[in-house]
């Protein structure tokens, strides 16, 4: 263990160099964030993070990073306030130390999922039953990172006009591999059953009555409502694009291409109020409806208007795809040729050990014991579990190998796996 520890101490990069080198990379400009936001409530349920000031390195402006995100809550707004409180910091803290940007944007997928995890596990401690949906927006320089766990949802509306998802919708109804998943794990999905034995609304997770396959908290559901975001990491053009990350009380109303439609040509805050009344107008004031808006533009250039594209359809065709090994390379040339966005990262697996991947050195703290990929508390050897350890689902056939999480992380991954019924009880 020391040998490796001290090659660890030999990596370690001098704050004043990791600054110099990350002053070097960005050699191409940044583009300018404007947004906006407005919001309807009925419920008080829904709740909103703005920050435009984080930094990846304390006092360098240079690693500057923005976070938008909608907390859409049900049951109550415990756990929205919860995670709006705490879910940043728990994403940055599984982010290991002195990376440089690039490694920092492909090591932020993990640290989501890590964060979405540790967020709903210590929410369930505390013994309350509401829950959250949550769309959480990473942008920094040209590369938007999306995770969301829900049926709030996040959308790209490019210059050229394409309108693309960002996000899955976790709603039993209509996502059937969800449906499956949570069967699978122990939950039963039905409609409402009335007086006389018909059915009614939509398809929802028993016991609980949730309509959702994921989410923060809901803990009297089942662990197998998991709070494992999907994740989708794009890169823009030079071009530039609009972001509308919004809850249900839009999408109930609005589909996605009548949604940036129905603000095309106005300013970021304008754009966020009018497509909160277009929903109000369309549906009316049903459920909490938060919208906010947020325009990645180029360097110096004031916001153009997003013009209706003539040959929408063959754009569109070409964005987001699902990309196969053999046609990885193809899809990429085409989307580089287009100019409008390259797929950098695109998982939604429900399986921690999935997520969380192989590890041989990073879940190793500098005091030579190992951390737990999920809570980051300090863990003996003797003490860690590997994340694969026992999974059918396992991503190495070495159960030895990292990441590691203590006990009560692995307990969390089985519940969540359907492997033991869930420890958590209402308080």
């Amino acid at each position: 263990m020391g040998s490796r520890n001290e090659r660890r101490h030999q990596n370690l990069v001098p704050l004043a160099a990791l600054i110099s080198r990350e002053m070097r990379s960005e050699k191409v400009e940044k583009p300018t964030l404007r947004y906006g936001n407005a919001a309807q409530s009925r419920k008080g349920e829904d709740y909103f993070m703005i920050r435009t000031d984080c930094q990846r390195i304390q006092g360098n402006p240079s690693s500057t990073f923005s976070v938008f995100a909608i907390f859409d809550g049900h049951n109550g707004n415990a756990a929205a306030i919860y995670s709006k409180d705490h879910l940043l910091n728990h994403v940055l803290g599984a982010l290991p130390r002195g990376l440089g940007r690039d490694e920092w944007l492909q090591a932020l997928p993990r640290a989501l999922v890590a964060g979405f995890v540790k967020t709903d596990k210590e929410f369930q401690s505390r013994g309350e039953t509401s829950g959250t949906t949550v769309t959480f927006v990473i942008i920094d320089g040209w590369t938007v990172t999306v995770a969301s766990v829900g049926d709030s949802r996040c959308i790209l509306d490019t210059q050229g006009g394409a309108v693309s998802i960002l996000t899955v919708d976790h709603r039993l109804e209509e996502n059937v591999e969800e449906r499956q998943r949570v069967t699978a794990s122990g939950g039963e999905v039905g409609r409402l059953s009335i007086f006389g034995g018909a059915e009614v609304g939509p398809l929802r997770c028993w016991p609980g009555g949730l309509c959702l396959s994921r989410s923060i908290g809901d803990m009297d559901v089942g662990e197998f409502i998991v709070p494992i975001p999907y994740v989708k990491q794009v890169k823009l053009s030079s071009a530039g694009g609009r972001l509308i990350i919004a809850s249900d009380g839009i999408w109930d109303a609005l589909d996605s291409d009548m949604t940036a439609k129905s603000c095309r040509g106005l300013p970021a805050e304008l754009a966020a109020r009018q497509v909160v009344k277009e929903a109000l107008r369309t549906r009316g004031l049903k459920d909490d409806t938060t919208c906010i808006v947020v325009d990645i533009i180029p360097p110096d250039n004031s916001p153009q208007p997003l013009p209706t594209p003539k040959k929408q359809n063959k754009l569109r065709a070409l964005l987001f795809r699902k990309r196969s090994h053999d046609s990885a390379n193809k899809l990429s040339k085409k989307l580089s040729a287009v100019g409008i966005v390259e797929e950098l990262f695109e998982e939604g697996s429900a399986m921690l050990a999935e997520r969380l991947g192989n590890d041989d050195s990073s879940s190793q703290s500098t005091t030579g014991l190992f951390i737990c990929a999920v809570c980051q508390v300090d863990l003996a050897p003797s003490e860690g579990i590997s994340v694969h350890a026992g999974s059918i689902f396992s991503m190495s056939s070495k159960p030895w190998q990292g990441p590691f999480l203590c006990a009560d992380c692995r307990d969390k991954k089985d519940a969540m796996e359907g492997k033991r019924p869930s420890g958590v009880k209402v308080a």
